[in-house]
């Protein structure tokens, strides 16, 4: 069942988020004081306005208690976004995600109704980090205190060998989620456009300690920055 989103803000934190929320198939509403911003994602969105967020009378017109989610994405006027979190607290909202720059932001943001606070440029800086600190790193996803979900290259050292075998968690203290077979793609239904770009391959969730590793293989990895890189 899909969700109904209300996304204050269509900069391009704003933007994107929207345009991620189409692929995924929720209803979204986006609200902007710009026309020009809010006539390029009209194609992305349920509904769109243009109108000062902080405006009271203006955001008790939207009807803000029957959004499943508010996200405020304002990302260049921080009073705006504080007064705007408040408003949208004050009617009523069920869950108000609000963006900050700093800490400092991220109390007053909790204190006047935000339920969570997102650091959109911190965490890009910390996964664009983390993903280019190694040429094994192919993608990362960051879980809490420390861990994180890699997709990595399978180690030369390792290829022929089963995950068993190799006794990952107690040797590197690391647990192998899939395995990517770049050679395995997926086959396309009858009548799929074959002119265009083949998916990518599948990652095999379905492994165990006979799994078989080969060089060329990527992994999908659990475990602590420290630990995947002495592995790398």
């Amino acid at each position: 069942m899909s969700r109904d989103f209300l996304i204050i803000g269509a900069g391009r934190y704003g933007r994107y988020t929207a345009m991620k929320l189409h692929d995924l198939g929720e209803q979204v509403m986006i609200v902007d004081k710009d026309e020009d911003r809010i006539n390029q994602i009209l194609p992305y969105v349920t509904d769109a306005r243009i109108g000062d967020s902080t405006d009271t009378a203006f955001m008790s017109s939207l009807g803000v208690k029957n959004y499943d989610i508010c996200i405020v994405a304002i990302g260049d006027d921080f009073l705006s976004s504080l007064q705007t979190t408040f408003t949208l607290d004050e009617l009523g909202a069920r869950i108000i995600i609000a963006r900050a720059t700093s800490h400092r932001q991220e109390k007053f943001l909790l204190r006047n109704g935000a339920s969570q606070v997102v650091f959109p440029e911190r965490e890009l800086g910390i996964w664009t980090a983390i993903r280019f600190s190694s040429n094994s790193i192919s993608n990362y996803v960051d879980v809490s205190d420390g861990y994180g979900v890699y997709e990595i290259d399978v180690p030369a050292r390792w290829s022929g060998h089963r995950i068993g075998e190799l006794d990952v968690r107690r040797k590197y203290h690391i647990n192998i989620l899939g395995v990517r077979d770049p050679f395995t793609h997926k086959v396309l239904p009858p009548g799929s456009d074959h002119s265009k770009e083949s998916p990518p391959p599948e990652m095999n969730m379905d492994i165990g300690f006979e799994t078989m590793l080969h060089r060329g293989q990527t992994m999908l990895v659990l475990g602590k920055t420290e630990a995947v890189h002495k592995i790398l």
